[in-house]
């Protein structure tokens, strides 16, 4: 193995379809136009060298190292910054070109430390390279003078030189190794979009500054790493390459955080990881990361990890470390007796969006060829199930109908319900990229989220709605489109069933439908919502990203048709630029969902009640497959609190943590008689696990994720599992203890499986996904190359469905004792329910859940920023910290769920999406008050999870 190297081109490349052909050192080189002449050259194979240029950001043309000599022309243009002509003739090497680049290199150096021996960089550092590539082997200059190298010069302190900034947790910044040559400055500009640094000063007193001359971590960085990645000495460097040294390989993976699914060159020494560095030819994240990606990997090795099985009778035992063998046949033998107890349905299963495409379809198999019933359910339970209802029944496919590469082409983005910045942080900064080069914004969203005003970036509306009212929101922009004359005929008539969509424009041409009507219920100004309507209906190519803001709502299957309506109606589907995009939550989150983890779906989205879906399946395992949809997370544990559900077969997941009404998911599981709980931590939903399977990390694994834009991507194993197996391995271990004859020796055959079995992955291999990189589906004979976009011809269902979409108010209403509507979502630096980022240093940035109260709010009840307040709903109460912010409107609360110590989920309520079950996180009734310390809930909690994680001859269990 070695390192997987990538060329800089030095300059992005053009776009342009016309060509122009030149000669770059009496070679003909054909290009776009508009190339550079770098860029050209790098394609010739002609490296010219470089120093402020790199082929992430556009160039800049300040090093003066890429000077050459054009025929006809005066002077010496730097190449990166010079586009091609037709016929034009290009030098790269003279030996004028020769002495001004050893003269430039010379001044460089001149200013530079030199401990190129001992610093991080030996060996990856362009400034050494580039010294080597001119040929520098004397300074004329010497090294005496003014300088930003030496602390102290001829005896006093030097006013040049700055210290180290050691402040981030994941990279150092010495100001002695840097050259100013920007590309920091413009990697945070151009490709991330923050704008958190800048060249201070003037002429030979110029630096690189975080903010206004802050630290890096108490500046507005978001440590992304795009100023680290495009760095080329060791100003900017990774702690881990300085604490480990250079990497000797790397294996290309895929992230296993939010559903952006970006792609990484894991960089190692032997098994040790060194850094994770983006891989520019990831079709999802084109080379750019965030913080959780690039830098959160340390929970992998963490001491909280649990690496030997356990077992105990009791929820109140401590627990007790057994061999494999043993946990195996103690699950088999306590699943066979539950069942012959209590019946055959007593029993099943839920199914990891953090695993693999491979793993999630063990599980669902292990449920229904195992335990002989359809009780298999995904944590898309409570986020995006509305999504696979609702676009099922408009478009006929449950997935949005883009890749991430189409927001490029978008003029005006709708988002609502989500907040890209922080949740999917790769495809915001592309977002905010397009926005910058001229689209619209329209932010639909109770909170005002960081993309709606950001440097150089503003949404033209941003709709604060009231919680619980998206549907009325929605109808209305639909009147206002209908009424004014704003829809796509043409498109309607060729593409969707006419007489639905004149049943439905007849709906929401009503006057109760109209902005005036619906201001009263939503609170969004009827100006501003007639405005946004008419901005997406007529400014172009329109885009609607949603996330669960949308779907986690009593309606959040009407949202999700409503949102389809608007985008038929002017007809936004079926070519880049357009589309109704769900930003999915988590890794795998789209994958878990394809490969059948829904009680009611085999894989593929088909029923389990279709006679042909199923004999494919029975035919292939060899066992009968019931035609009856099995229990959902919610009917699991209301069957449990009612005595007729007694196991269940946990992967991945954390359902205490992260499931509404927490009372009542302690209250299932505790009624249980064998809870298995497989992971790489003691998480919250193992206080009541009988049995703990050690999980292993995305770095210990081969297999495929599929991301929110249905691209499926490979997932590489770079070190062994450190307990001893791969997830899909315990899964078949724990399917022959229980007597199916399973025999897989690689994960590869469990996908060609997959493909056998599901039409839309008919062609996907492992051998196909080397050749093509990633594909996303559908991928079969009729789109060999995958579909980047879904419905361009005509929709899967045929004629697109127009669908009412009633405005029903939420059961959960605010009153004299909850006056006050909850709110929860993410925050960048931490993910889901914090098992991994907790165990990294991204605490840094969030080492607790904080209230956020209108300062309005706040004054009435006394409350002052950093107080202790008590949340309270009809569900709960748990206290945690005020934040002061008037990024929520009067009478909204907002709150993150990372952290188990608040357990946001106490106070969340049973309510739910009418078609899917999708638990009502988004709006809970609740009041806030000055409190003096924890409630008696988070008490009792804090000592049973305490007494909970206890093991056998251990003082403190991992956790």
């Amino acid at each position: 193995m070695s390192l997987v190297h990538e060329i800089d081109y030095g300059t992005p490349a053009s776009a342009s379809e016309t060509m122009v052909t030149l000669t770059i050192d009496g070679n003909q080189v054909t290009v776009p136009e508009g190339t550079s002449i770098m860029r050209a050259s790098m394609d010739a194979g002609i490296e010219i060298p470089k120093l402020c240029a790199t082929d992430m950001i556009d160039a800049f043309g300040s090093c003066r190292l890429c000077l050459v000599e054009i025929q006809g022309r005066n002077g010496l243009p730097a190449s990166c910054t010079t586009p091609v002509a037709a016929g034009m003739v290009v030098s790269t090497q003279t030996n004028r070109l020769k002495d001004v680049r050893r003269g430039v290199m010379e001044l460089y150096i001149s200013d530079h430390p030199l401990d190129c021996l001992t610093c991080a960089a030996n060996g990856d550092c362009e400034l050494q390279d580039m010294a080597g590539a001119v040929g520098l082997r004397d300074v004329r200059y010497g090294y005496d003078g003014d300088n930003h190298v030496k602390a102290r010069d001829n005896g006093g302190l030097n006013a040049k030189w700055a210290p180290k900034d050691e402040s981030n947790p994941y990279f150092t910044f010495d100001p002695a190794k840097c050259i100013v040559c920007a590309r920091c400055v413009r990697a945070c500009e151009e490709v991330q979009g923050t704008f958190a640094l800048t060249i201070e000063g003037r002429g030979f007193d110029s630096r690189v500054s975080a903010g206004m001359h802050e630290d890096f971590v108490s500046s507005e960085c978001v440590s992304c790493g795009a100023c680290v990645q495009a760095c080329p000495t060791a100003t900017l460097t990774e702690k881990s390459v300085i604490e480990i040294g250079q990497p000797e390989h790397s294996v290309v993976t895929t992230c296993a955080y939010c559903g952006v699914g970006c792609s990484f060159k894991a960089e190692m020494r032997g098994e040790e990881l060194v850094r994770m560095v983006p891989w520019k030819d990831g079709q999802a994240n084109r080379g750019h990361s965030c913080v959780k990606g690039r830098f959160a990997y340390g929970y992998s090795s963490h001491k909280d990890r649990i690496l030997n099985p356990m077992v105990r009778e009791k929820i109140t035992d401590p627990w007790r470390e057994v061999t494999w063998e043993e946990a195996f046949s103690h699950v088999a033998s306590e699943f066979r007796r539950i069942q012959y107890q209590y019946g055959r349905d007593s029993i099943g299963g839920i199914t990891s969006s953090r695993c693999t495409n491979e793993e999630t379809y063990l599980v669902q198999k292990l449920v229904r060829a195992g335990f002989r019933n359809n009780n298999v359910d995904t944590c898309a339970r409570v986020c995006h199930s509305p999504t696979g209802y609702g676009l099922g029944q408009a478009f006929g496919t449950s997935a949005g109908t883009q890749n991430f590469d189409s927001v490029e082409k978008s003029d005006v983005v709708v988002i609502i319900g989500a907040n890209p910045t922080d949740g999917h942080p790769v495809f915001g900064s592309r977002l905010k990229k397009r926005l910058r080069q001229g689209a619209k914004l329209i932010v639909i969203d109770p909170r005002r989220t960081d993309i709606v005003r950001s440097p150089h970036v503003e949404a033209a509306y941003h709709l604060p709605l009231k919680p619980g009212t998206n549907v009325a929101v929605m109808t209305s922009l639909a009147h206002v489109i209908v009424t004014e004359g704003l829809f796509d005929e043409r498109f309607i008539r060729e593409r969707c069933d006419w007489s639905e969509f004149e049943d439905w424009a007849a709906f929401v041409a009503e006057p109760q439908h109209s902005p005036e009507a619906t201001e009263a219920l939503t609170g969004v100004p009827a100006d501003m919502l007639r405005g946004a309507a008419r901005l997406y209906a007529t400014g172009g190519n329109g885009a609607i990203y949603y996330g669960l803001g949308v779907t986690e709502h009593s309606q959040g299957s009407t949202t999700v048709m409503a949102i389809a309506n608007l985008a038929m109606v002017t007809g936004n589907i079926g070519r880049p630029g357009v589309g109704v995009n769900p930003l999915r939550g988590q890794n795998n989150v789209q994958g878990s969902c394809d490969m059948g983890s829904f009680p009611h779906e085999l894989p593929g989205y088909r029923h389990v009640s279709d006679d042909a879906t199923r004999d494919i399946f029975e035919k292939l395992w060899g066992v009968k497959i019931s035609d009856e949809p099995g229990l959902r997370i919610p009917n699991m544990l209301d069957a449990a609190v009612d005595g007729s559900f007694k196991g269940l077969y946990v992967q991945g997941e954390d359902i205490l943590q992260s499931d509404p009404d927490t009372k009542h998911v302690a209250a299932g599981l505790a009624a249980m008689e064998c809870v298995v709980v497989h992971d790489l931590f003691l998480n919250e939903t193992a206080n009541y696990a009988h049995v703990f399977l050690p999980g292993s990390s995305f770095l210990e694994k081969d297999g495929t994720f599929t991301n929110a834009e249905r691209r499926i991507n490979r997932v590489r194993k770079v070190m062994s599992p450190k307990n001893g197996y791969a997830d899909w391995e315990v899964t078949q271990k724990l399917a022959q203890a229980i007597g199916l004859a399973w025999n897989y020796q690689h994960p590869s055959e469990i996908m060609d499986e997959i493909a056998a079995t599901t039409p839309s992955f008919a062609m996907v291999s492992y051998d196909y996904l080397e050749k093509m990189g990633s594909v996303q589906w559908p991928c079969n004979e009729a789109h060999p190359e995958g579909s980047p976009i879904m419905h361009v011809d005509g929709f899967v269902r045929g004629k697109g469905k127009f669908i009412r979409t009633e405005y029903i108010a939420t059961d959960e209403r605010t009153g004299p004792r909850f006056p006050l509507l909850l709110t929860t979502g993410r925050i960048l630096s931490q993910y889901n329910v914090g098992a991994q980022t907790r165990r990294t240093e991204n605490v840094v940035w969030h080492s607790e859940d904080r209230l956020e109260v209108h300062p309005h709010d706040a004054e009435q009840r006394g409350i002052r920023d950093g107080d202790w307040v008590k949340l309270m709903s009809r569900s709960g109460d748990t206290t945690l910290r005020a934040l002061i912010t008037d990024r929520v409107s009067p009478g909204v609360v907002y709150t993150t769920f990372h952290h188990p110590d608040t357990q946001a989920n106490v106070i969340t309520t049973d309510f739910s999406d009418w078609a899917t079950n999708c638990p009502e996180y988004k709006v809970t009734a609740v009041q806030v008050s000055p409190s003096n310390g924890p409630t008696d809930w988070q008490v009792e909690y804090d000592e049973q999870a305490r007494q909970s994680r206890r093991i056998t001859g251990k003082l403190e269990a991992a956790e």
